[in-house]
C-alpha cells in the first residue's frame, strides 16, 4: 500500500514538473520600435499599461505573467532583425512590431520560418498580404482604407487631379500607388508623384526642389504620405513658398493627426506651417474605459509625451495575444519551443543559428489571435475573412489656429458622414453621393469657399490657344490679313465662353497652318499631345483618334457628314397630279372604281339605305382621296441619280472632299472607298466648279460647311440623310479641369439663348438654301391642279346629264292624270318641284298600285299645301272627284 502511494506521488511530482517545461510561468513577448519617434513612445507607454493591468489580473493568464521585452530599432532594418533574432532565442511566443513595412516585409520572413506570430499596428502597408506572410497580422486599419478615405474626399469637393508626395519607403510608396488606384475608381487621378528620400534621411534642399516643381504645376490638391518628421518638414518648406496660402488644398495621411494629438497645443511655428490643412485619424468609438484609459494617460506616461489613437491600438494588442495564449493553453495547447535542424546544419559560420528556436505551438496561437472577438479600447475588435479589422473608420481634422476641428469622418460602411460611424453600422450602407456629407473646411489662406484646385501652369503664364489657319470657310475662324485680330463663329463662341469662368483666362491665339491649303486638323489636335498648345480653339469634329489624345468640351455645334450633289428641278405642270401613279396604275384604278362603283350603284342605291346618306357624308368620301393624293405631292420635284451615301458606296463615282478634314480618313477606313476615288477639294468654289464639271459625283463634307455652301449654290442639293453625328468642341489635354469649366460654360450659353445668337449672326445666310434639300416641301399653287379640276368637273357634268336624262324619261312616261299636269293652273315651278320629289323618290318592297298611288297623291298635296291655300283647296276637290278611281286601280 505504501509502495502504490509513493509511486503515486512521484508520478504526480513528474506530471507537474512537465507541465511547468511546457507551460512556463512567464509568458515572453518582445516589442521591436524606433522609441524615439511619436508612436514608438506611445506604443512604449501603452504596451506598459496594458502588461500591468493583465498581470495585475490573475484570471487573464491563469496565474501566469506577461513579460514584454522591448527593443529599439533607432530606424534601421538591420538592428530591428538583430532585435527579432534574440527574441527567438528567448522562447518568445509572439513579437509586436516592427514599426516600418520595410522591416515587415523582411520579419516577415523571418516569423514564417519560427512560427511567431507578427502583429504591428503602425507597419500597415497594403501590399503585406496575408497569403504571402501568413504569419505578419495588422491590429490596426490598413492603408488601403486610409487611401480609400482620401480618394472619396477628392471625390466629394469634385477635384479630379492631385499630386502626390511621400517618402520613398514601402509603406508610403506602395500606400500611394493604392491611391492611384482608388482615385482611378473616381474618374481621377495623380498627376505627379514627387519621392523624399525615406525618414528620417529627408533634408531641406530634397523638399525644396520637389515643391519648386510642384508650384509650376497645374494641380493645386496636394496628398502628403510620409512619417511625421518628413511631413512636418515638408509643410515648413511650404509655408516660406507661399504654398500654404489660398488656393492649395493639403491632405496629409494620419501622421499628421499624431503631431495635432500629442503635441496640443502645437507650437506657433507648427501651427502657422499647417493651417488650413487636412488630415485622418483612425477612428474609435467613445466609451468609459476608452475615457479612463485616457484620464490615466499623463500618469503612465510623466508627461513624457501626448496621447494619440495608436497608444489605443498598442493596448488592444498586448491584450489580443494574452487572451489568445490563455485560450490555447484552456484548450490543451502547449507552449514549447524546438532547434530547427536546418539551422544547426548550416557550418562554416561563427553565428549560433542553433540558438534560434522554432514555437511549436504557433499556428495554433496565430489562429486564436484571427478569432479575437473581444471589446477593447478601439471598439469592437474582429478580423474579417481576409485578416482585415471590422469597421475601418477614420476621423476628418483640420488643422485651425493651434489645434485642430473635427470635419466629419470616413468609414467602409457609410463613407463620409457628419456623425461618428457606429451610430450607422445598424443601418443598411448607402455608399450615394447625396448621402455624402461633411461640416464646412477652413482651407489654406482662411478661405472657406471650395478652392478650385487647379489653376493655369507655370504660375498663370498666358495659355497658348491653337487654332486653325483657315483659306476656305473663314467664317467660322478668320485671321484678318495683316492684323493679330481673329474673328469668327468658332472664335465669339470661345470668347462668350471664358466670360462665363468665375476666374481670369489669360490667353494668346497662335495659328497654325501656311496659309494656302486648310491645315491638318488631327496634326492641329497633336499639338496639345506634344505640348505645344495648351488648347485648340476652331471648327473641330469630335472624332473618335482625336479623344484618344485630347480632352473635348461638350459640343457647342451638331455636325454630320452629308453628301451633296447637282440636281435638277421638276418644273410644275397642269398634270402635276398624274405624277404619283403610272399610267397603268390609273388606268386600272380607275376601272376598279367604275366596275364596283356601277355594281353597287345597281344593287344598293334605289333600296339600301347605306347609300342615300347626307351631302355631308358624301363629302367625307371625297376627302379620302383628296389626303392621299396631297400626302404624295408635297414632297419637293428634285431630281438626281444620287440618292445617297449608299449610292456612292456602290458606285464608282469619284468623291470630293474637304482638304485637312476627317472625312478622308472616315472614307477609306470605315467605308472602304478606296483613295483612288476621293477627290481633294479646297474652297467651296472648288467644290462648285468640280460638280458642275462632272469632276466628282458629289461631295462629302459636315453638315455646317454644306449649309454654307448651300446658301450661295441653288443648283446643288444635299442627298440623303447625315450618315455621322458629332459635334465641333474646344480640345484641352488629357484630363485638364478646362474642358469641363468650358463644358459648362457652352452650357450655359445654350440655355440663355446666346449660342444661338451668335449661330444666327454669323451662319444664317439661307439665301436660297430653302430650295437645296430634298427634306423641303414645295407651294403647289392652283395651276398645278386646274387639269384635275377639269376632269372631275366633265365626268361629274356627264354624270349628273345621264342620270337627270334617265330620272327624265321615267318621269314623263307617267300617267297624266297622277300629276295633274293638265291643269291650266299647274305652273311650272309646281311641275318642277313634283320632279324632284320623283328623282329623290326611294324604291321601296313592291306595295299595290292604289297605295301607290295614294302615297304619291300625298306628297304632291304636301307640296301643294306649301304654295296656297286656295291651290290646296283646289287639290283636295280633285282628290274627292277620283278618290274612286285611285282605289279601284
Amino acid at each position: 500500500m505504501n509502495l502504490v502511494l509513493l509511486l503515486s506521488t512521484f508520478s504526480l511530482f513528474i506530471g507537474v514538473l512537465s507541465e511547468e517545461g511546457l507551460n512556463p510561468a512567464i509568458v515572453n513577448v518582445g516589442a521591436i520600435f524606433s522609441f524615439n519617434t511619436i508612436n514608438g513612445k506611445v506604443a512604449k507607454v501603452a504596451m506598459k499599461a496594458a502588461e500591468d493591468d493583465i498581470n495585475s489580473d490573475p484570471s487573464v493568464l491563469g496565474g501566469r505573467k506577461l513579460s514584454i521585452q522591448l527593443h529599439d530599432s533607432n530606424f534601421s532594418s538591420f538592428l530591428g532583425i538583430l532585435g527579432a533574432l534574440q527574441f527567438m532565442e528567448t522562447d518568445t511566443v509572439a513579437i509586436i512590431g516592427p514599426q516600418s513595412s520595410e522591416m515587415a516585409h523582411v520579419l516577415s520572413n523571418l516569423a514564417n520560418e519560427l512560427q511567431v506570430p507578427l502583429l504591428s499596428f503602425t507597419a500597415l502597408d497594403p501590399s503585406l498580404s496575408p497569403l504571402q506572410y501568413p504569419f505578419f497580422v495588422q491590429t490596426a486599419p490598413n492603408d488601403e482604407f486610409q487611401m480609400t478615405a482620401i480618394a472619396e474626399m477628392v471625390s466629394y469637393f469634385s477635384w479630379s487631379e492631385v499630386i502626390a508626395i511621400f517618402s520613398d519607403d514601402d509603406q508610403s510608396r506602395n500606400g500611394i500607388i493604392t491611391l492611384g488606384d482608388k482615385l482611378a475608381d473616381r474618374r481621377c487621378r495623380i498627376s505627379y508623384k514627387a519621392a523624399l528620400p525615406p525618414d528620417p534621411s529627408a533634408k531641406r534642399g530634397d523638399v525644396l526642389r520637389e515643391l519648386d516643381k510642384i508650384q509650376m504645376m497645374e494641380s493645386r490638391i496636394i496628398v502628403l504620405h510620409s512619417f511625421s518628421r518628413t511631413g512636418l518638414l515638408v509643410f515648413e518648406v511650404a509655408k516660406s513658398l507661399g504654398m500654404m496660402g489660398k488656393g492649395y488644398v493639403w491632405i496629409a495621411s494620419t501622421s499628421l493627426s499624431t503631431v495635432l494629438d500629442s503635441f496640443s497645443p502645437l507650437k506657433p511655428e507648427i501651427a502657422n506651417s499647417i493651417q488650413g490643412a487636412l488630415t485622418l485619424r483612425p477612428h474609435t468609438p467613445d466609451s468609459k474605459r476608452k475615457r479612463d484609459f485616457m484620464s490615466r494617460w499623463n500618469q503612465l506616461s510623466n508627461g513624457s509625451i501626448g496621447f494619440n489613437p495608436y497608444g489605443l491600438y498598442a493596448y488592444d494588442t498586448v491584450w489580443m495575444i494574452a487572451r489568445a495564449v490563455r485560450l490555447l493553453l484552456d484548450q490543451g495547447g502547449k507552449i514549447s519551443f524546438s532547434n530547427d535542424t536546418r539551422l544547426g546544419g548550416i557550418s562554416g559560420s561563427t553565428l549560433n543559428l542553433s540558438a534560434l528556436n522554432a514555437f511549436d505551438g504557433g499556428k495554433q496561437l496565430l489562429s486564436k489571435i484571427l478569432e479575437t472577438n473581444m471589446t477593447g479600447l478601439t471598439g469592437h475588435v474582429q478580423f474579417n475573412q481576409d485578416r482585415s479589422l471590422i469597421n475601418p473608420s477614420y476621423d476628418i481634422i483640420n488643422a485651425v489656429g493651434n489645434g485642430q476641428r473635427l470635419v466629419g469622418y470616413w468609414s467602409n460602411h457609410t463613407g463620409l458622414s457628419i456623425v461618428p460611424p457606429e451610430t450607422l453600422y445598424s443601418e443598411k450602407p448607402n455608399r450615394s453621393s447625396s448621402n455624402q456629407h461633411l461640416d464646412k473646411v477652413v482651407w489654406p489662406g482662411g478661405e472657406t469657399a471650395r478652392p478650385r484646385g487647379w489653376v493655369f501652369p507655370n504660375n498663370g503664364r498666358e495659355l497658348r490657344i491653337g487654332i486653325p489657319r483657315r483659306v476656305s470657310y473663314r467664317d467660322f475662324v478668320l485671321l484678318v490679313n495683316g492684323t493679330d485680330k481673329v474673328q469668327g463663329y468658332c472664335i465669339d463662341v470661345f470668347l462668350a465662353a471664358i466670360k462665363l469662368l468665375p476666374y481670369a483666362f489669360p490667353y494668346r491665339f497662335i495659328p497654325f497652318g501656311d496659309g494656302h491649303k486648310n491645315p491638318s486638323y488631327y496634326e492641329l489636335v497633336n499639338k496639345i499631345k506634344s505640348g505645344v498648345f495648351d488648347g485648340v480653339v476652331g471648327d473641330i469634329a469630335i472624332v473618335t483618334n482625336r479623344t484618344r489624345i485630347v480632352d473635348f468640351t461638350l459640343p457647342y455645334i451638331e455636325s454630320g457628314l452629308v453628301v451633296v450633289a447637282p440636281v435638277k428641278k421638276i418644273s410644275s405642270s397642269p398634270w402635276s397630279f398624274a405624277r404619283p401613279f403610272t399610267p397603268l396604275m390609273w388606268a386600272v384604278t380607275a376601272a376598279f372604281f367604275l366596275i364596283v362603283g356601277s355594281v353597287v350603284w345597281i344593287l344598293e342605291h334605289r333600296r339600301n339605305d347605306e347609300f342615300r346618306g347626307s351631302p355631308k357624308q358624301q363629302f367625307v368620301t371625297i376627302l379620302c382621296y383628296t389626303a392621299s393624293l396631297t400626302s404624295f405631292l408635297t414632297v419637293q420635284q428634285l431630281s438626281s441619280p444620287i440618292k445617297g451615301i449608299d449610292t456612292l458606296i456602290g458606285s464608282n463615282e469619284r468623291i470630293g472632299f474637304q482638304v485637312g478634314s476627317f472625312t478622308e480618313g472616315y472614307l477609306m477606313e470605315e467605308l472602304n472607298i478606296p483613295k483612288s476615288r476621293l477627290v481633294p477639294l479646297g474652297s467651296p468654289e472648288e467644290y462648285a466648279l468640280a460638280l458642275e464639271r462632272r469632276n466628282v459625283a458629289a461631295v462629302i463634307d459636315e453638315r455646317p460647311y454644306v449649309d454654307l455652301f448651300l446658301s450661295e449654290h441653288c443648283e446643288f442639293s444635299v442627298r440623303g440623310q447625315e450618315f455621322t453625328k458629332s459635334g465641333w468642341g474646344f480640345a484641352f489635354p488629357r484630363d485638364s479641369p478646362l474642358a469641363i469649366d468650358m463644358s459648362t460654360a457652352i452650357l450655359s450659353l445654350s440655355e440663355n439663348g446666346e449660342l444661338q445668337k451668335i449661330h444666327d449672326r454669323w451662319l444664317s445666310k439661307s439665301a436660297c438654301s430653302s430650295e437645296n434639300s430634298e427634306d423641303d416641301i414645295e407651294q403647289l399653287d392652283l395651276k398645278s391642279f386646274w387639269g384635275l379640276f377639269v376632269i372631275c368637273g366633265i365626268a361629274c357634268m356627264l354624270a349628273l346629264l345621264v342620270y337627270f336624262w334617265l330620272m327624265f324619261r321615267k318621269f314623263s312616261r307617267l300617267p297624266p292624270e297622277e300629276l295633274d299636269t293638265t291643269s291650266p293652273s299647274t305652273s311650272r315651278s309646281t311641275r318642277l318641284q313634283t320632279f324632284l320629289s320623283f328623282v329623290d323618290e326611294k324604291v321601296e318592297k313592291p306595295k299595290s298600285s292604289s297605295k301607290r298611288k295614294r302615297e304619291s297623291m300625298s306628297r304632291i298635296g304636301y307640296h301643294i299645301n306649301d304654295e296656297s291655300p286656295h291651290r290646296s283647296g283646289r287639290m283636295d276637290r280633285n282628290m274627292s272627284q277620283n278618290g274612286d278611281s285611285w282605289l279601284t286601280q
